[in-house]
């Protein structure tokens, strides 16, 4: 049996050479590709994404194969304010969000074993510069940041993502829906602060309103079925924990070391 990883961005090679590693035995595809802007709203990148999905699950059903569908928890899904708890009726606010969703109830309605992940905004080593951390890392380092006022993110360190990944699959979790998130979202304005205390820099603000966001991610499902997870540190202080790693002036894991995934710097 084996792990096929359909994707070549930052999140799917950090999880192919994983799961190489972990030697996981187990008759799944990931699929960790698609639209990764949550400020797409063009027809043609959604239409991709959704052929996609058909093709894999399509390979998945005839093969036995359990497919393992990266999603979002952004508050393009759940909405701006509130819980984001995984059996949760949503309304999603943006073009992105309807589109994830729609996807979502398509891979559970296609007859193949499914594991749908909505994923936080996972950070590490190697990722696309125009992504969130990286992309603030530049602009502060550059001396102009942008910051959306009102923005808040739940950051997830990718090597708790693999591990909760890891996880699910060694206990052959299926045919439910997972938050992979901290269930702590910062103020961009406090990512902002951290990035600069630790370069030791101040950058000129360039302040964007957008509608205030007071999502809350539960990562109670997560923890339930990943019980390790509750060892990763989560809370106040899992902010500080990831820009000590990936945000230092000179930390060899530094979050700006290129990639050629496409994604967005915006929150």
């Amino acid at each position: 049996m084996s792990v096929d990883v359909i994707g070549d961005g930052f999140i799917a090679r950090h999880v192919r050479h994983h799961l190489a590693a972990a030697r996981i035995h187990a008759h799944a595809t990931i699929l960790a590709a698609g639209v990764s802007s949550t400020s797409t709203t063009g027809a043609e990148p959604f239409r991709r994404e959704a052929d996609l999905v058909r093709a894999a699950a399509r390979h998945c059903r005839e093969n036995g194969r359990l497919l393992v569908f990266l999603s979002s928890a952004a508050p393009s899904l759940y909405g701006r304010t509130g819980v984001g708890q995984e059996d949760a009726r949503l309304a999603p606010v943006t073009p992105y969000g309807r589109h994830k969703l729609a996807l979502e109830e398509f891979v559970a309605a296609s007859g193949t074993a499914w594991l749908t992940l909505r994923l936080a905004a996972v950070t590490g080593p190697r990722q696309n510069p125009v992504q969130l951390l990286p992309s603030l890392v530049q602009q502060v380092r550059a001396g102009t940041v942008t910051v959306y006022r009102g923005a808040r993110r739940d950051l997830m360190d990718v090597r708790h993502f693999l591990a909760v990944l890891e996880g699910l699959l060694r206990t052959g979790m299926r045919n439910r829906v997972v938050n992979v998130a901290s269930g702590v979202a910062f103020p961009v304005e406090t990512i902002v602060d951290g990035i600069e205390d630790r370069l030791g820099r101040r950058a000129t603000r360039r302040h964007l309103d957008v509608p205030p966001e007071s999502l809350r991610l539960s990562n109670r499902r997560m923890l339930t079925l990943v019980p390790e997870a509750a060892h990763f540190g989560f809370g106040p202080g899992y902010l500080d924990r990831i820009l000590d790693r990936y945000a230092g002036a000179e930390n060899p894991d530094s979050a700006t070391t290129t990639a050629v995934e496409t994604g967005t710097g915006s929150p």
